[in-house]
């Protein structure tokens, strides 16, 4: 008909006879949807070309990698993961997969499971012990608590449901021990954690008071974005910086979070961490957590290598609870093999030195205590600290005592029958955590009193100190069957008989390494009180609430 109306064109005659063919939008590249749709809704579009910070190479290596791994995690019922790629020295979001497949509607492909908020499980831990670092709280060799421990009516027990006893911050940290992360984030001023979290504009956040102390553990909810740029932070040097989508988009002025220090010593002791395939850590470096929501809905691995922010999430968009969904195992496996794949390709950097601050040194601690050596300490290692910060004095816990070889006594005055021996003098609860563990250490023998010439020999003489209940905590107590809480304080070597006191009434004596139960006959506020035979004295307040 065109030929009929148009007779001038048939000289294009052979060219309408040519085979068409069409071409609907389905055939158009169809890349990234995820990081698409996030690009749109990050700022609306100015018209013309955009030029995104999307590395298609990068791109396709995360979306070649999962789509592996999750085929061989189908047996288990792990059906869903999401990864993101960051450049933190630009803050520009080089790779993103939301789900294993966009177009498959029985797992909610389309969902973007970067932006979903979900339970963090572990990962926040490393910002609870950069804080404690910048609050004076440890160093990476300081002796931490793995024990159980009430704080209040939270009682946090670890994954594997054991505890070690005493253990370095940076191997509590590494190995995701609970107890520590929540004492430690007990004992933080402002900024806690909750208001770190605040300040990196973590959305829809609860009150503080609706968290407590389980935040340090998960009871919150992040999305995979927010975690990345937590993580960026520590590898800016504390500074948090925005997320970019585009090439060439300025950046802010940036709010620091934490000090350089801190920042640097957090990710030196994530980069501690082993590797789950090889038991140790990687080479090159990666600074990396794992996390695991509770009731097993969430697995999460994010870390830094080079100059990038890698976080991988697996589970089930519905939320569907599987004993599958741990991070170290299913995570942490999928981020290696990131990792190594874009290493392999070389796509990534591998991390070169990093510049230590001019505020951190290094020192040499007793491998015991953590502490500065005395020259009777037997193991010694290297620690970094903060000059004028990191709480670090005199070990003197390796103590030379004189003992009479026939009673096994120590004794004032050396004779043909008398040793130097060289003694820990532990603190009775540590005692007590050691022998709970599996690990009782020797118990030093009590100290003569040698006069003022043999003040070295003898134990100093310290006050008690109250480790449970904590200060300014609040304790449940059931009405009906109400549950003793334990009354127990650190003493010397050789103290005598403890003495317990609530607002001035007696409730018990204990020796050392025992516990006073104590139940409360009111709902209020407490001052406790132990004093030892020599007078001395330590007291804490603590809040009593019944319940039905």
């Amino acid at each position: 008909r065109w030929r009929d109306k148009y007779p001038e064109d048939r000289r294009y005659d052979a060219a309408f006879r040519l085979p068409m063919q069409r071409r609907g939008l389905e055939a158009l590249p169809f890349r990234a949807p995820h990081f698409t749709d996030a690009l749109i809704r990050s700022a609306p579009a100015q018209g013309g070309v955009e030029t995104t910070s999307l590395d298609l190479a990068m791109q396709n290596t995360l979306e070649r990698l999962l789509t592996r791994f999750l085929e061989e995690c189908r047996p288990m019922g792990v059906k869903n993961a999401s990864a993101m790629l960051l450049d933190t020295q630009t803050m520009q979001v080089r790779a993103l997969v939301g789900s294993a497949n966009f177009f498959d509607k029985a797992i909610d492909g389309q969902v973007n499971g970067m932006l979903a908020k979900r339970s963090p499980g572990s990962t926040l831990k490393p910002f609870i012990y950069g804080l404690a670092l910048d609050q004076s709280l440890i160093h990476p060799k300081s002796i931490l608590r793995d024990a159980p421990t009430a704080f209040g009516a939270f009682s946090p027990e670890n994954f594997d449901g054991r505890f070690v006893g005493p253990i370095t911050a940076e191997e509590a940290l590494t190995r995701s021990r609970n107890v520590p992360a929540v004492a430690l984030s007990a004992k933080l001023n402002r900024p806690g954690l909750y208001q770190l979290l605040q300040h990196a504009g973590v959305s829809r956040l609860a009150s503080e008071q609706h968290y407590g102390l389980a935040l340090a553990l998960g009871g919150g909810e992040v999305t995979g974005e927010e975690l990345a740029k937590l993580y960026a932070m520590l590898a800016n040097g504390g500074r948090l910086r925005q997320i970019s989508w585009r090439e060439r988009e300025g950046q802010e002025n940036a709010p620091r979070l934490l000090s350089e220090e801190a920042a640097y010593i957090t990710l030196d002791m994530l980069r501690q961490n082993p590797r789950p395939d090889t038991y140790s850590p990687a080479v090159p470096p990666v600074a990396w957590k794992t996390g695991t929501s509770w009731g097993y809905r969430d697995a999460w691995t994010a870390g830094v290598l080079g100059k990038h922010v890698l976080v991988v999430w697996v589970g089930n968009f519905d939320g569907a609870s599987n004993p599958a969904l741990v991070g170290i195992r299913v995570a942490a496996p999928l981020f290696f093999r990131m990792v190594d794949g874009l290493q392999a390709q070389g796509l990534v950097q591998r991390e070169k030195q990093v510049l230590r601050p001019a505020g951190v040194s290094e020192v040499e601690v007793c491998a015991a205590s953590g502490e500065l050596p005395n020259v009777h300490c037997p193991l010694r290692s290297k620690t970094l600290f903060i000059p004028g910060k990191s709480p670090i004095r005199a070990s003197t816990m390796h103590r030379p005592v004189l003992i009479d070889k026939r009673t096994g006594k120590a004794v004032c005055t050396p004779g043909k029958d008398t040793e130097v021996v060289v003694f820990e003098f532990w603190s009775s609860e540590m005692r007590r955590l050691f022998r709970e563990a599996g690990m009782p250490r020797r118990e030093p023998p009590s100290l003569p009193d040698c006069g003022d010439g043999q003040a070295a020999m003898r134990q100093e003489t310290e006050a008690p100190r109250i480790s449970s209940p904590l200060r300014g905590g609040t304790y449940a107590v059931r009405r009906a069957k109400p549950v003793p809480l334990a009354l127990r304080a650190d003493v010397a070597t050789g103290a005598g008989a403890l003495y317990w006191f609530a607002d001035d009434a007696f409730i018990g004596v204990a020796k050392k390494g025992e516990a006073v139960a104590w139940v409360p006959e009111r709902a209020g506020r407490y001052t406790l009180r132990v004093v030892d035979a020599a007078g001395r004295a330590d007291a804490r307040q603590v809040l009593v609430e019944f319940s039905e």
